[in-house]
């Protein structure tokens, strides 16, 4: 009796010890097929956003990300794209293609992931975390989602919110860990 007791304490403890669920504890298929741990990106920011490759927001959204990510990436930033067919069979391409498109058109040096469904009940973990962090759906290509450095989603943006526009809270987020760092030195 004592032993099922101890045995049920234990188990209360470390139920209540187990980690909330953040962006960053969630698993995806990066473009070329392998399954990575979103891990990797913990202490850095993300932006996390649903690419298409014929989209009427492709041109200016794909340069403004890679400019992003060329002005930002070497302190602890990501864009991180999803491509998406969903809307308005936008991204027909195979993974491959879809790759191939976005690193010769646009140089896009940032990770991309497996083409996937970003909202409705097919929606995989990772974007239905998102959801559920900002209660913002995609609806259309070229949704954005800033992810602070310990997986916590900030805000989102719909695709008619240029990259532009939310770069500064992109860079404040940076600036933050840039100084956290510094302080630790």
């Amino acid at each position: 009796m004592l032993l099922a007791i101890a045995a049920l304490l234990l188990l209360a403890f470390s139920a209540t010890r187990q980690k909330e669920p953040d962006f960053y504890t969630f698993k995806v298929v990066n473009i070329r097929g392998k399954l990575v741990s979103l891990e990797k990106y913990r202490g850095s920011v993300s932006l996390v956003v649903n690419v298409a490759s014929e989209c009427g927001y492709t041109d200016s959204h794909y340069k403004a990300l890679q400019q992003l990510q060329r002005d930002l990436g070497p302190y602890h930033f990501n864009v991180l794209a999803f491509p998406c067919n969903q809307f308005g069979q936008q991204e027909p391409d195979t993974n491959k293609e879809i790759e191939s498109f976005a690193r010769k058109t646009y140089g896009a040096s940032f990770p991309m992931f497996s083409k996937i469904t970003v909202s409705g009940a097919g929606a995989i973990p990772a974007f239905k975390y998102l959801i559920a962090s900002t209660g913002e759906e995609p609806t259309w290509n070229f949704w954005k989602y800033l992810v602070d450095p310990n997986g916590k989603v900030v805000k989102a943006w719909d695709s008619t919110v240029s990259v532009e526009e939310i770069r500064p809270h992109v860079t404040e987020l940076v600036r933050k860990i840039i100084l956290k760092k510094k302080d630790e030195l």
